[in-house]
């Protein structure tokens, strides 16, 4: 197999080229270290393809048989491999957890074969960091790939790994997307468990899962990572068939709420609203009832869900097992202010938080009760250039300004991970300029499968594997 056929296939495709013997588990390994060197000079998206990659042991067999994978800097971890969080802070740490995540991987018959980048602490919407530096966006270089998956997004995108892990705390799968031309779903809350160390993480707004090209690849990560295990903190309602099997299902006729007006201070680009508003058309011809929707929130109420109390803790902690200490040589700007303040809140914070996120749950659901789906811009704009208010390196921004930017950009992403319902970023259309705009379809809570459905109905209609960014692997 050439890298540039290599580069073409989803993780299904290939997986089914192993299982028929045409290519071998170490032959795609190969493949991926081959495109790595030719594009990640470019992207700045792998920060270390394990040297033993290539001896990798993941299960005979699985829906993901012989699948080259990557592991994002954050979150989910393999047991004795750097976990370094994109921080000067947890520089050379490696864990000791092996995650149900990565457990389930290798016995989906993914081979993880290096860790992508992200911004320090995952905790901004640009993937650059001091440590590890700036990810390119593969369609434009000079843009972000978004975060905080932005590495995982930027290797798939370039063609590195089909697949690549990912997690979403307030749109860190969707953004970076959206913004590379992927499928990107952020799962309902319990769907895919976080033990055994981490359930329900960041007052259960952040979960674990992939990112990928196609929906058949999103259906089959559902079916390899869902499933609860002891010690999870509530059971989600169990799907009724393998999430594979929805794809030859009839979708029927649903209720669709659609967002044409900003939810929060960021103007919704006309190309992003255009996109929506072609979609919502695609819907109504394809028999679905189309309704307009105004916004179901206020964007204090999200900017309030701060969990800066126990990031400080968090960071405490590490500081004393590293030997390192809290300041301007550990932590970045602005994860240095946010340590600052959050070390000062009262014991009370927390339990405010949570029940902020109460009263925002319930008034959300409320709002969106009458509706099957809902169809939302991921993003109100398309990739921005690198650096500026949105980067935490930035030492000149407040952390109030901070707070403020991220809340307006993350308009319509962060509002689902509090009400824990599953979203998918689509890749149905292009700006002028040839940049990703993704669009978001937001189902109800624990129904992945229509979500599966509309998406492939959306993907059959308007296909988009022929787009493919100028990066990539096997591109000459």
């Amino acid at each position: 197999m050439r890298l540039s056929e290599y580069a073409e296939y989803d993780a299904t495709g290939l997986a089914s080229l192993v299982r028929a013997g045409d290519v071998t588990p170490l032959e795609l390994t190969r493949l991926a270290r081959a495109a790595y060197y030719e594009v990640n000079r470019h992207i700045n998206a792998v920060i270390e393809f394990y040297e033993d990659a290539e001896t990798v042991v993941s299960a005979d067999g699985g829906l993901f048989y012989g699948v080259p994978f990557l592991r994002k800097d954050y979150g989910a971890s393999e047991g004795g491999r750097l976990q370094e969080n994109g921080s000067r802070l947890f520089k050379g740490c490696r864990s000791d957890i092996d995650s149900y995540f990565f457990c389930r991987a290798r016995a989906a018959g993914l081979r993880t074969i290096g860790r992508t980048t992200t911004p320090e602490l995952a905790a901004t919407v640009m993937t650059e960091s001091i440590l590890h530096g700036i990810t390119g966006n593969p369609w434009d270089l000079a843009r972000s790939a978004g975060g905080s998956s932005g590495g995982s997004a930027a290797a798939v995108a370039a063609g590195i790994t089909p697949i690549a892990h990912g997690n979403d705390g307030g749109g860190s799968i969707r953004i970076p997307s959206s913004w590379c031309g992927l499928v990107g779903l952020n799962p309902s809350r319990g769907r895919v468990s976080g033990g055994p160390n981490n359930q329900d993480a960041s007052f259960g707004l952040s979960r674990e899962f992939v990112l990928c090209r196609t929906v058949r690849d999103m259906a089959a990560a559902l079916d390899a990572f869902s499933g609860p295990h002891p010690g999870d903190p509530f059971v989600i309602v169990q799907p009724n068939r393998p999430y594979l099997e929805e794809l030859s299902q009839p979708t029927g006729r649903l209720r669709v709420g659609v967002a044409r007006t900003s939810w929060g201070a960021v103007n919704l680009d006309p190309e992003v609203l255009h996109a929506v508003e072609a979609t919502a058309t695609l819907l109504e011809e394809m028999g679905h009832t189309v309704k307009d929707i105004e916004p179901i929130y206020e964007p204090a109420e999200y900017s309030n869900a701060d969990s800066s109390s126990t990031t400080a803790i968090w960071l405490e902690e590490a500081a004393r097992a590293t030997g390192r200490t809290i300041c301007s040589d550990t932590l970045e700007p602005v994860n240095l202010k946010r340590y600052q303040y959050g070390r000062h809140l009262p014991l009370s914070h927390a339990r405010d938080v949570q029940e902020g996120l109460r009263r925002m749950r319930f008034r959300v659901g409320e709002a969106i009760h009458g509706f099957d789906i809902l169809l939302t811009p991921t993003m109100p704009i398309v990739a921005i250039s690198h650096g500026g208010i949105y980067s935490g390196t930035n030492p000149e921004i407040s952390l109030e300004e901070y707070v403020e930017a991220d809340t307006a950009i993350c308009q319509y992403t962060g509002v689902f991970n509090v009400t824990g319902q599953p979203s998918v970023s689509l890749p149905l259309a292009q700006s002028e300029s040839g940049l990703p705009i993704g669009v978001q379809i937001v189902g109800r809570f624990g129904d992945e499968a229509t979500l599966v459905r509309v998406a492939r109905d959306l993907e059959e209609a308007r296909p988009w594997n022929a787009r493919r960014p100028k990066i990539r692997a096997g591109n000459g």
